[in-house]
């Protein structure tokens, strides 16, 4: 039953990362589709963020209520639906309606695969959310792949997100037989009353928001930057993307053992500052190849911020981890949100890689911020894990 679970919950992220993937490397297409500027693309993105960030949060409560497994089990076909809707939008203001219901199917399904990850994890008992994550850079890296290969092809923004979409919706049915039932929430257990949070939940959440707002500004922008000012070709600039998911991957697939082995501050201070450096080698760079090599390597550096801080909300507030993990996620969304409009802001005044510097710059707030976080050894799974469970090399975390 658990194994079964953990390979849905992975499969889930992967599905995820595959839709999300061909709309964020054929955004240059959907540029020149409609005839949008830097700033036309900001508003799309502004749109699915905000839909985004209000669905996580006026439906935290029935997730938290109900549970995550069948939150996830509308919400995540709903999301292949939607896509399917923005690849064949035939005009732009059709276009904004159906991106704000992919941001919102897109967002409850967000949070609920990330509580059912943490209830997964729990039932471990020990780090796993890393190696769920890894899933959606390896649904992510193919959806980018498969949008570098269809742009080569000469294939339509339509034609790429339409066909990602009907792969994703009979997936998304499957495995909702997979996952596993929320244990009681406290509201349930307590006889109704709403607990608050703790603290520690807003600080994971504003450590969050600044680790999406980098790895938004990363997604949505890396295009765009290859393209426009490394003048790269439309399917060489897709390559940066999926080359920055290949390097999540990599460590998302070691990121679990590496927290227990340096523990969940030393691992978060590191992935900061290797942020912030490969960033900053990306920025730098004179041509296409070092800048691909900089995205690799900031790939394989923010990999584990957004999973062990999610790892941590799951824990942090025992009876309520759906609404932890619902809090901490929508936090983070308003920085996905904010942080490619920000760049987008920037890019209408200066470029585009002059914005991008403000990734290096939340980067190392995080390298900061991570040394001062108050954790207990009842929050953080790291500190009393045992030895890992040997799995198949494609599921291990």
């Amino acid at each position: 039953m658990l194994f079964r679970a953990r390979t849905g919950t992975f499969l889930t992220f992967a599905v995820a990362g595959l839709m999300t993937g061909v709309w964020v490397v054929r955004m240059p297409a959907l540029k020149e589709r409609f005839d949008l500027d830097a700033g036309g693309i900001g508003i799309v993105l502004l749109v699915w963020g905000v839909a985004a960030v209000v669905a996580m949060q006026g439906l935290r409560a029935v997730i938290s209520r109900f549970g995550s497994r069948p939150a996830l089990r509308v919400a995540a076909p709903l999301t292949a639906v939607s896509v399917g809707l923005v690849a064949l939008a035939p005009s732009h203001g059709l276009l904004l309606g159906a991106v704000a219901l992919f941001g919102m199917a897109f967002g409850v399904t967000d949070v609920a695969m990330n509580a059912q990850a943490s209830v997964v994890e729990r039932a471990h008992g020990r780090p796993l959310m890393s190696g769920m994550h890894a899933g959606w850079c390896a649904g992510a890296m193919a959806g980018g792949l498969l949008g570098s290969g269809t742009a080569a092809l000469g294939w339509s923004f339509t034609a790429s997100v339409l066909a990602a979409g009907l792969a994703a919706l009979p997936l998304t049915v499957l495995l909702g037989r997979s996952y596993l039932a929320d244990p009681p929430s406290l509201q349930e257990v307590s006889g109704g009353r709403r607990a608050r949070l703790p603290l520690l939940v807003y600080l994971l959440g504003a450590l969050t928001f600044l680790a999406f707002m980098a790895e938004g500004a990363i997604a949505d922008w890396s295009g765009l930057l290859l393209h426009d000012d490394l003048h790269a070709s439309e399917a060489l600039a897709a390559l940066g993307y999926p080359l920055f998911e290949a390097a999540m991957l990599c460590g998302r697939l070691f990121g679990d053992r590496l927290r227990v082995l340096l523990g969940t501050r030393s691992l978060l201070a590191w992935a900061g500052a290797g942020t912030a450096a490969g960033m900053a080698v990306v920025l730098l760079a004179p041509g296409l190849p070092v800048a691909l090599a900089g995205f690799f390597l900031t790939g394989l550096a923010v990999c584990t911020i957004v999973p062990t801080m999610l790892s941590l909300a799951g824990t942090a507030a025992p009876g309520r981890s759906a609404a932890s993990v619902a809090q901490v996620g929508a936090m983070g969304y308003g920085g996905l949100l904010l942080g490619p409009v920000a760049v987008s802001a920037v890019a209408e005044a200066s470029s585009i890689r002059t914005g991008l510097w403000l990734v290096v710059a939340l980067s190392a707030v995080i390298a900061v911020s991570a040394r001062f976080l108050p954790l207990r050894q009842s929050t953080d799974l790291a500190a009393a894990a045992p030895e890992p469970v040997r799995e198949p090399a494609s599921l291990a975390a």
